[in-house]
């Protein structure tokens, strides 16, 4: 995956802004103001992502990609390594996976927000 696919990959989901916030080198998306990815945009040889703490150990101890969030709380957040061998089905389910925890502990109201915005129109 390029950083392009990645942009693009995480740009289509329902509430979702990119921000550079730490600066012009980072790039952050968040869904609903809520950090769930981010990378550098020079390198891109790396993604954080949010992570079911349990989970998070597991695929840490099964791929050699996957490691403890670098400057993240490494309970919560995996550092995926770009360019190693991570499949781009199981790297887009890790994103999905982070969106989407990120998005259930937003409020009730906001989650409906976003899931209209699903929605496809008749």
């Amino acid at each position: 995956m390029h950083i392009e696919e990645f942009r693009d990959y995480c740009l289509l989901k329902a509430g979702v802004t990119e921000e550079t916030p730490f600066g012009p080198d980072t790039l952050v998306f968040k869904v609903s103001g809520k950090i769930f990815a981010l990378t550098s945009i020079e390198t891109f040889a790396s993604i954080n992502l949010k992570c079911d703490p349990e989970r998070a150990t597991e695929l840490r101890e099964q791929h050699e990609y996957i490691l403890p969030g670098f400057h993240m709380n490494k309970r919560h957040w995996n550092t995926i390594l770009i360019g190693t061998g991570i499949p781009s089905g199981q790297l887009r389910q890790l994103i999905d996976h982070s969106y989407e925890l990120v998005r259930a502990a937003l409020p009730r109201a906001t989650r409906a927000a976003l899931a209209a915005q699903e929605e496809p129109e008749i």
